[in-house]
């Protein structure tokens, strides 16, 4: 189904208009990989795409011992990419859980992550993986210079990273997790960081979102005036440029990115911006992600909310 139409019911997908990834996430719940290493293979010249569908086949994977047999049977670059990306994915649940086998399962990711950096020294996927894992041990680099709270964490392995892939999505979102104070950060600490990045990215980029995506993180359910945050004049500001200068590309893109739009169509809806939302819930046509709209209640119902308000249609009472 394209991106753009609505028939009736949303799709949570993480694939999305990917069908490729969409079949092969099929395969990998049947215990197949063979299409994993296709769609994988395929994005070797394309970081980003390989980081996104890395992690979903990942998610896939994660319950199965599909990526051990994979690695087992015909070990390669893209073998050991979903190995690092399943291992992580695996410590970083068991952590959120509080189980006891974090640690051991972190120790295995980590080892992971640095076999799959050797068998592709230009993909910055594996140390993306290696980032994501640091809110876990806790680094404290100190931060450059142009912080006002300087919060210290995994600088030198983000800096690594962004040598390579100077804009990574994944990448900067990792990073901007570790200082959130569910992870052990804190609130003063996440905002300095979301407007250091953002303000270091071109103004058509996604990554001007990050404000946003730490605005969701700091809100509290229940707080006076919560909801009126986005009312205020810097996010007003903040959700309008991203739809004036990222939105318009998003055309160009091979497939939608449901989760960026997700959170400026949110950002816009709470601002009071019910066109231009309007515009960015039509762009992603059926596709949704549970985040943002999960932080204020059931996920759909937040997102049908939103597209009644901005005159679209919503699923079909059962």
């Amino acid at each position: 189904m394209p991106a753009g139409s609505f028939e009736g019911q949303y799709v949570w997908s993480p694939a999305a208009d990917d069908r490729a990834l969409a079949r092969a996430c099929m395969d990998v719940r049947a215990g197949r990989y063979w299409s994993a290493h296709e769609v994988l293979k395929e994005t070797r010249g394309d970081v980003e795409l390989r980081a996104h569908r890395s992690l979903v086949l990942a998610s896939e994977a994660a319950g199965t011992d599909l990526a051990e047999r994979w690695l087992d049977e015909e070990p390669g670059p893209e073998a050991a990419l979903l190995w690092a990306r399943v291992a992580m994915v695996r410590a970083l649940r068991m952590a959120d859980a509080g189980d006891h086998r974090a640690g051991a399962l972190e120790r295995i990711a980590r080892t992971a992550c640095e076999r799959a950096a050797k068998l592709a020294p230009d993909d910055p996927t594996p140390w993306v993986a290696q980032l994501a894992l640091s809110r876990l041990d806790r680094p404290r680099d100190p931060a450059p210079q142009g912080l006002l709270t300087a919060p210290t964490g995994p600088w030198y392995l983000f800096a690594h990273i962004l040598r390579t892939a100077p804009w990574h999505r994944e990448a900067h979102h990792r990073f901007l997790a570790f200082f959130f104070p569910r992870h052990g950060g804190s609130s003063s600490a996440g905002w300095d960081v979301a407007a250091f990045l953002s303000q270091r990215a071109p103004a058509a980029s996604p990554l001007r979102l990050l404000p946003l995506v730490a605005l969701v993180e700091d809100y509290t359910p229940g707080a006076p005036l919560a909801d009126r945050a986005w009312e205020q004049p810097q996010w007003v500001t903040a959700a309008t440029g991203v739809h004036r200068n990222w939105f318009p590309t998003v055309a160009d893109y091979r497939f939608t990115p449901v989760v960026d739009l997700s959170y400026l169509a949110h950002a816009l809806f709470m601002a009071g911006h019910e066109f231009e939302a309007r515009e960015v819930l039509t762009a992603m046509g059926p596709y949704a992600s549970r985040m943002p709209w999960s932080a204020f209640g059931d996920p759909e119902e937040q997102l049908t909310r939103a597209r009644r308000a901005c005159g679209l249609p919503v699923p079909h009472d059962p």
